[in-house]
């Protein structure tokens, strides 16, 4: 079934209100600790096929780490993996959405800061879920799809 980008009836756009990102995001999160060492870090990201890994303290979110972290900042400038840790590689510039913030919204973060994984924090800066570019252009595809069999099925035969 197709997630449409907005919830509700109308097609009036002033009242449709955006789908939340709680309908969009993974709830299921990979985390480690900031003291984690990146070999674990590596190990983890391979052993659930994933590209991140969201680095927390308690329960809320202090950095990212990245495969594409683990290369540039650590393999590509000649150091020693087993001598660091997750706060050693991680971003720690962390955008968060709530879990009601709106599909565009998610995409306009994303766009103004150049990332691709945001997590998604409660109220208390808790973490409950993240949302990737990924789950984005799945979505827009699926729309797209979507859109298709309605013409598909809507167009004359020639």
């Amino acid at each position: 079934m197709p997630l449409f980008l907005y919830a509700g009836p109308s097609r009036d756009s002033t009242r449709r209100k955006p789908m939340p990102v709680k309908n969009l995001a993974r709830d299921e999160v990979v985390t480690a600790r900031p003291d984690t060492p990146v070999t674990e870090l590596a190990s983890t990201m391979h052993e659930q096929s994933v590209g991140s890994v969201v680095i927390t303290e308690g329960n809320s979110p202090v950095g990212i780490a990245t495969d594409r972290d683990l290369a540039v900042r650590l393999i590509a400038q000649g150091s020693i993996p087993e001598e660091h840790t997750a706060a050693d590689v991680m971003s720690t510039d962390v955008r968060t959405v709530t879990p009601d913030a709106g599909f565009y919204e998610v995409a306009q973060t994303m766009s103004e800061h150049g990332i691709r994984r945001l997590p998604v924090c409660n109220e208390n800066d808790e973490l409950t879920g993240i949302i990737t570019i990924d789950d984005i252009s799945e979505l827009l595809a699926d729309e797209q799809q979507h859109l298709a069999s309605v013409i598909r099925a809507q167009r004359p035969e020639y």
